[in-house]
């Protein structure tokens, strides 16, 4: 499904570049995909690897647009699921699409919302890999909901019926619904519908979930097509292709393969997955993905599951937690993630990060932050969260530059050793 105004070119690939140890290569668990790369959108390119920060509902929470674009940020990922339901993609597209609407001039993406559909319809909110009483192993439980909570999504063949979170209004997502809102909402990139399954459901469901998903992509890839022929004048929206299979290497494999011969122009790797077999599920699949296609790796951004997806293929990748964190008081240092509330910052006029080239850092000391937290003043989450966002945004571009001038483990042993080893 390509076009002239999204492609990608393969930049230098990580085992090209830096010969890792046969240490490294049989922890690894095979050869190294890491790789550079350029994302071109009719808004502009993306240099990969690269973090994509989350702005959910058209907006980074608690910082502007132009602090993101000041940061580094190269692009912007919303929600299909939150801006369904408001303000309603038909507001959006009116505005001139998601860009214009919140004002950011570059790159965008959105999700398909399936992953808010089945999360939030089962009750467990952001943790669907988690079992009712907190652990991670599956136990089959095809319809488990979170203790106290009533199931608010219902899946079958031909889509999903949900309520809203908001006022509990009842609303049906297709594959062919998904593409329409996407396309009204006009992200750079979007996803295609798919089922999230949890490491709480059976083998035997898992295996008809990741039929249904490759049946759903096919009816995408058929309603994108047929939209983008109607909606002429309209900048070209490039179509990925979502990953399921949980923890099971032949379901991975299976995926990517089916997925990997349809018209795509991109992949998303997604699902529940538990934190140490992150770097081999994302591997299995790069290894049956056409190399020609960028990979996204979806909801990831502590410093060693960066490397590790890295490492592993993954070209681009998103998640909350930078923004989340800063609402709490944490903050990244190069020596692990610290808490800002704490009283020994309440005399500290230093930055929160010596060096640091971010708008917060240059401007304002710990001590400052600190008293606004401890008085509840809004400005200290978006002070930190600049802070955040940059750091993670750095560390990815650093990663990158690493690959092309042949540092990357060297760059990674300095990075990891640093941020979790005792914390200043």
């Amino acid at each position: 499904m390509s076009s002239s105004t999204f492609s990608f070119a393969l930049g230098k690939r990580l085992r090209e570049t830096t010969a890792p140890s046969a240490e490294q290569t049989q922890a690894n668990g095979g050869e190294f995909q890491g790789r550079t790369g350029t994302i071109t959108t009719p808004h502009g390119e993306i240099a990969t690897p690269a973090f994509i920060a989350v702005g959910t509902k058209a907006t980074v929470k608690a910082v502007l647009p132009e602090s993101m674009a000041d940061l580094g940020a190269q692009a912007l990922l919303a929600n299909a699921y939150h801006l369904y339901l408001q303000p309603g993609p038909d507001v959006l597209d009116a505005a001139g699409g998601l860009g214009k609407f919140m004002n950011w001039s570059g790159p965008t993406f959105t999700d398909s919302g399936g992953f808010q559909v089945m999360s939030l319809g089962a009750g467990f909110k952001k943790v669907i890999n988690m079992n009712a009483d907190g652990t991670t192993h599956a136990t089959g439980a095809d319809d488990a909901v979170a203790p106290g909570k009533e199931r608010l999504a219902h899946i079958d063949d031909d889509g999903v019926w949900f309520k809203s979170h908001l006022n509990g209004d009842k609303h049906r997502f297709t594959p062919e619904v998904s593409m329409q809102v996407q396309h009204q909402i006009g992200a750079d990139i979007m996803f295609a519908f798919d089922e999230l399954t949890t490491l709480m459901n059976s083998r035997e469901y898992q295996e008809m979930s990741l039929e249904r998903t490759r049946l759903w992509a096919l009816r995408c890839i058929a309603e994108h097509q047929r939209l983008t022929e109607e909606r002429v004048g309209k900048p070209y929206q490039a179509l990925f292709g979502v990953l399921q299979g949980a923890q099971y290497e032949d379901l991975r494999r299976k995926a990517s393969r089916d997925l990997g011969a349809m018209d795509f122009d991109g992949f998303g790797i997604g699902g529940a997955l538990e934190k140490e077999n992150l770097g081999t599920i994302v591997r299995w699949c790069t290894e049956e993905l056409p190399e020609d296609k960028p990979r996204h790796l979806l909801g990831i951004s502590e410093p060693d599951d960066i490397f590790t997806a890295i490492e592993n293929g993954a070209d681009t990748f998103d998640c909350v937690s930078p923004t989340r964190v800063a609402r709490t008081s944490a903050f990244y240092t190069p020596h692990g993630r610290l808490n800002l509330s704490n009283a020994r910052f309440k005399k500290d006029f230093t930055p929160l990060v010596e060096g640091c080239d971010c708008y917060a850092c240059a401007h304002y000391t710990k001590a400052y932050i600190h008293h606004l937290f401890r008085a509840k003043e809004m400005v200290a989450s978006t002070l930190v969260s600049i802070h955040n966002e940059r750091f993670t945004v750095k560390l990815v571009d650093d990663a990158r530059l690493a690959i092309e001038n042949g540092s990357f483990f060297d760059f990674k042993a300095e990075t990891l050793g640093n941020y979790y080893s005792a914390k200043v």
